[in-house]
């Protein structure tokens, strides 16, 4: 009786190695992989641009000089190996998602979150392109509250749902306002209001830099595309910038998953999708108005 419990034991120990090596190839595949990856990450790089190489035989897509797209791939990087910092100036636990950390200031009430980090870039550009009448997003509630509206003294009044604007301020446009404004926008706009605000892209060949790959919710997340490459089928890659919650420093994510194209990104509507430190289970993409 013992020794037939032996055999048994045996012929099971024996099956389920055979398929674990036969059926998990694709892990298998990935830790082989590693050691033959040739990174695209260039150290002394100072921008998006000059931090990342684009895979062999593709190439970037061009985009016209003072664009959002051109604006994104330019953005500022501190020094390699810079750390991703919290709101409250403590380290991230997690320090091995990224490649590059944006020269973005985090600012100590932990407002800055992974949308408002988004508003807040694209928000700047707007301001920094003399755009400044085409600030403005929606709150969760779905109440619509732009710069101009608040330059001029308006305040909203919440009550629940309910959103009322009075004027309450004196006329104020000074850059010292805008940071306030982006402050009450980071407080009652999120992932939610985003997904619903704006214009949805159908279609994965659609993408362009300045997309966002969105999962509306409280919580939810979003990671914005800043820097997009194409090959001669036209098959694109794309890298990807985030923030999180707890507020921290935004940065440029490795592809964790696929490390022989990192820091790059194959993405597809619908499909799985994983950054850093959170996974979009099905893949949908919105695009600032």
């Amino acid at each position: 009786m013992n020794r037939a419990f032996v055999v048994i034991v045996f012929v099971v120990l024996f099956c389920a190695l055979f398929l674990h090596v036969n059926f998990e190839p694709k892990t298998f595949e990935k830790l082989v992989n590693v050691d033959a990856v040739v990174s695209l990450i260039k150290e002394e790089g100072l921008s998006i641009l000059k931090r990342v190489d684009p895979p062999s035989g593709y190439k970037r897509v061009a985009y016209p000089k003072g664009s959002f797209q051109d604006y994104l791939r330019n953005y500022k990087l501190k020094p390699f190996g810079a750390k991703v910092i919290n709101y409250d100036n403590t380290e991230y636990f997690w320090q091995y998602g990224h490649i590059g950390v944006l020269d973005i200031f985090v600012p100590e009430n932990g407002l800055q979150q992974c949308a408002d980090a988004l508003i807040r870039v694209r928000s700047e550009y707007l301001w920094d392109t003399n755009r400044k009448e085409d600030i403005g997003f929606n709150f969760t509630s779905g109440h619509y509250c732009s710069w101009i509206q608040y330059a001029n003294g308006f305040r909203p009044k919440i009550n629940g749902n309910k959103v009322a604007f009075y004027k309450t301020a004196s006329i104020n446009h000074s850059k010292e306002n805008f940071y306030k404004y982006l402050n009450l926008i980071f407080m009652y706009s999120g992932t939610w209001s985003l997904y619903n605000e704006l214009p949805k892209v159908e279609l994965a060949k659609d993408l362009k830099i300045g997309d966002m790959l969105i999962k509306g919710g409280l919580p939810g997340h979003i990671v914005i595309i800043c820097d997009e490459v194409v090959n001669s089928k036209g098959d694109k890659l794309f890298l990807l910038v985030q923030g999180n919650t707890p507020a921290q420093s935004v940065h440029l994510v490795k592809n964790l998953e696929y490390p022989n194209i990192s820091p790059w990104y194959k993405l597809e509507k619908d499909a799985v999708i994983s950054v850093s430190n959170y996974t979009f289970a099905s893949s949908k993409f919105v695009r600032f108005k």
